[in-house]
């Protein structure tokens, strides 16, 4: 099997699982118990939070808040900062956020979606037109999961700001933590999660700049500071810090390593067949194309039979037939129709991205032959 749809989920590095297994095994304790064994675990836990705040922004100014998922991360940050007046986004962004502004609508909060432009980034001018003294929040995703469009929020964050210095600014960070260059500044909020750079499923994080106001999404027993309640999964969050560890190590060789492989399936995926969604700024650990004229859908199947698993858009949206974002960003539904995403990991090889455009050159091949 060669495995790409990581930006859906990568396979948990085996050495992080193996390291954090104490934590299920031996060290198990609920870290908010007042035992010494429990306190132990506390302080390793506030350890690996410092260690994973500190790869992208200053534990000084910052602070990160674990979550479940990074799902969870964007709630939070949108039902906590956006709870008056308007909250503005993009029409690029995880269901995460676009389902999350369809609520706030309905609980009163006039909710602004920001067109884009058509490589996928939000257009800039209409997002800024749409701020004004009444704006509570921004939310622009970081890289956006489907085409791997790459917004500039430290740009964005810095002009809304001088609209309205009050707005507070997020963006969903999720395809972008641990796998391009970022420094937090002018980012009010911002959200991260572990199985997208090898950790396992079950936590996540919200990044806040700590001069701004967050409340807490989960009620209960006042863990993370009162932020976020719930036993903490001391498992996930060790293995999840030992995972950023090791990719954060060798962010920019694995960068130009997936590039390479970017840029292999864009030359060796046949040209009579298929199109180029993704923009070539895009982070290259995603590549959106299209078999125009072809079901995606039905290709994937062809081509998971054939031993490659690839996607056909955001996982969380699988069951609607036309992505919204591709159409968002001027693509006609015929093309929109034939969508397939490619995504890469650290683990994938050359080899495979060899064996793969072959496979999926077949098979496409094979289903124009079987619908002219």
């Amino acid at each position: 099997m060669i495995y790409l749809d990581n930006a859906a989920t990568t396979r948990p590095d085996a050495d992080s699982v193996r390291a954090a297994m104490r934590y299920l095994e031996e060290d198990f304790f609920n870290p908010s118990a007042l035992y010494k064994e429990s306190f132990s675990v506390h302080k390793r836990m506030e350890e690996a939070r410092r260690q994973l705040l500190s790869h992208i922004a200053d534990p000084a100014k910052f602070e990160l808040v674990f979550t479940s998922c990074g799902s969870e991360a964007d709630n939070q940050a949108l039902f906590s900062a956006a709870r008056r007046g308007n909250f503005v986004t993009t029409e690029g962004e995880h269901a995460a956020i676009f389902s999350s502004a369809r609520e706030l609508g309905k609980r009163g909060v006039e909710v602004r979606f920001a067109a884009l432009n058509k490589d996928g980034t939000v257009n800039e001018a209409d997002l800024l037109s749409k701020v004004d003294e009444k704006t509570s929040l921004v939310s622009v995703i970081h890289v956006g999961n489907e085409t791997g469009a790459v917004n500039d929020i430290e740009g964005l964050a810095a002009k809304v700001k001088k609209i309205n210095p009050r707005t507070l600014f997020h963006s969903d960070g999720v395809q972008a933590f641990g796998k391009i260059a970022y420094r937090m500044s002018a980012v009010d909020l911002y959200s991260v999660s572990a199985h997208k750079i090898g950790g396992v499923r079950g936590v996540g994080g919200l990044i806040r700049n700590k001069s701004k106001t967050l409340y807490p999404y989960i009620y209960g027993g006042g863990q993370e500071n009162g932020l976020r309640s719930g036993t903490e999964n001391t498992f996930a969050i060790m293995q999840f810090a030992a995972a950023a560890e090791k990719k954060f190590a060798s962010l920019a060789a694995d960068h130009a390593r997936i590039a390479s492989y970017n840029q292999m399936f864009r030359k060796g995926l046949d040209g009579e067949l298929f199109c180029i969604l993704s923009p070539l700024r895009a982070s290259p650990y995603i590549l959106s194309v299209s078999a125009r004229g072809l079901r995606g859908e039905v290709l994937q199947h062809m081509i998971d039979d054939a031993g490659v698993l690839v996607g056909t858009g955001s996982a969380c949206s699988a069951r609607n037939r036309f992505s919204r974002v591709i159409l968002a960003a001027g693509t006609d539904e015929k093309t929109a129709d034939g969508v397939l995403r490619i995504s890469f990991s650290a683990a994938t090889t050359e080899e495979e991205c060899v064996s793969a455009i072959g496979i999926i050159n077949r098979c496409a091949r094979e289903l124009y032959e079987r619908t002219r």
